[in-house]
């Protein structure tokens, strides 16, 4: 296992008073490696739970040649160019049983959708395509081609071939597939345990009576929706006062019963408060000052705690940077922990609806709310205020505006990138 410092030699122009967004995903990518523990689970908990081992399709689905659709099953060798095609229809296939008999030249077979195709048949042709007269159909000219509308076997998984890779997290439709393989439970990786607390004298808990310069603690909750989005397993540990033996006992406590420890507060350069250096003393922990626009200062790093080591994120105190620090740099941090192939957030192009003002140099993040043009382009504008305090914005928005290190201004009608919320928050 590297330390920080090795770690941080790797990287080109390391500068942790000046760090670019993009230097923070490389730091992470190597400081986090993927929990090695996994466990079988049902298929009811295998929600978004990240796949351990290539998942191989015991048999084909679908398991034979069937219908697409409700019709009459023939040869398509019989169809000619220009012509209609009368068949006598010699009998009807449902699904769940294949049908059993045979079938002749200028015959076919009524079939429901689902239904085996019968031996020898290959096209099938829908009922409102057709003409039926007592026990015969006709087929227009060009109606149907040779093959249209059968299911082939294992046109969706094949026997003996990967049905899904490692490290796929799985959603509805992976859960859907697993079923068809008549799989009751999946092999996944162990689900990452996250604690997670605010620092500062000036948080107050919920119910707890209002007082002069006290705020009532937010990030608490907006982290808890995060982690629990994300599929991890939170454990809370409430709000922790700015005084050596609580924060100690804290991040002792949160290093001992978990993988990864997430404070917010308390990282700020120049701040006059312990959580630092109870951080420094408790592990290998890295500040930064990070070229970005919410959420500068972050804390990053390992705790070591009853023979453990626990991954340490330090998060600014203010709402939105909490939120946006997470996105940005945690979330894919705790995907990778979770041996998720794909943890970086997709990043999606929109043209800009207003200017905004911006000099390179930095990252920013601003919130926005993206839409659909008349056009059917994507569209966004920003929720107004940026003010790293407004969690207002947060709520009213449904994606991040991503303005690269780089760009300077931006003019309306110019490209940018989103980080869309549905399915990050």
């Amino acid at each position: 296992m590297k330390t920080l410092d090795q770690i941080a030699a790797e990287l080109q122009g390391y500068d942790p008073n000046a760090l670019p967004a993009d230097a923070v995903d490389e730091f992470l990518s190597r400081l986090v490696e993927p929990l090695t523990q996994t466990e079988r689970v049902g298929l009811f908990d295998a929600l978004d739970r990240v796949l351990a081992a290539d998942l191989i399709a015991p048999l084909n689905v679908p398991p034979h040649d069937n219908s697409a659709m409700d019709g009459y099953a023939f040869a398509g060798s019989q169809l000619r160019a220009g012509q209609d095609l009368r068949l006598r229809v010699v009998g009807t296939a449902y699904a769940g049983a294949a049908w059993q008999g045979e079938v002749g030249p200028g015959q076919c077979v009524k079939i429901m959708t689902g239904a085996v195709m019968p031996a020898g048949l290959d096209t099938v042709v829908p009922v409102e395509f057709t003409r039926s007269e007592g026990e015969t159909v006709t087929l227009p000219a060009g109606c149907v081609q040779p093959g249209d509308n059968r299911r082939l076997l294992g046109e969706d998984l094949m026997a003996g071939q990967p049905a899904l890779l490692a490290g796929s997290r799985l959603g509805p439709a992976a859960l859907g597939l697993i079923a068809s393989l008549g799989l009751a439970e999946v092999a996944v990786w162990r689900r990452p345990k996250v604690a997670f607390f605010s620092t500062g004298d000036e948080i107050l808990s919920l119910g707890q009576a209002p007082r002069e310069g006290a705020v009532y603690d937010s990030n608490r909750y907006t982290l808890f929706g995060l982690l629990t989005r994300l599929g991890v397993e939170p454990i809370d540990l409430g709000s922790v006062k700015d005084d050596p033996a609580s924060l100690e006992a804290a991040f002792r406590r949160a290093a001992a019963q978990a993988d990864v420890v997430i404070s917010s507060g308390g990282v700020s350069v120049g701040e006059a408060d312990h959580t630092k250096a109870i951080m420094k003393q408790l592990g290998d922990v890295a500040f930064w000052r990070i070229a970005m626009r919410p959420g500068r200062p972050m804390a990053v790093g390992r705790l070591q705690q009853e023979g453990r080591s626990a991954l340490l994120f330090g998060l600014p105190g203010n709402p939105v940077a909490v939120m946006v620090t997470f996105l940005a740099f945690v979330r894919p941090a705790l995907l990778r922990l979770m041996g998720a192939r794909q943890a970086q957030p997709l990043r999606v192009p929109a043209l800009s609806q207003e200017a905004v003002r911006k000099k390179p140099g930095r990252t920013e993040f601003q919130r926005g709310i993206a839409s659909r043009a008349l056009d059917g382009s994507l569209q966004v504008r920003s929720t107004g205020s940026q003010g790293s305090g407004v969690l207002r914005s947060m709520a009213e928005a449904n994606c991040l505006i991503r303005l690269d290190h780089e760009q300077g201004k931006v003019a309306i009608g110019d490209r940018v990138e989103l980080l869309l919320f549905d399915g990050l928050i």
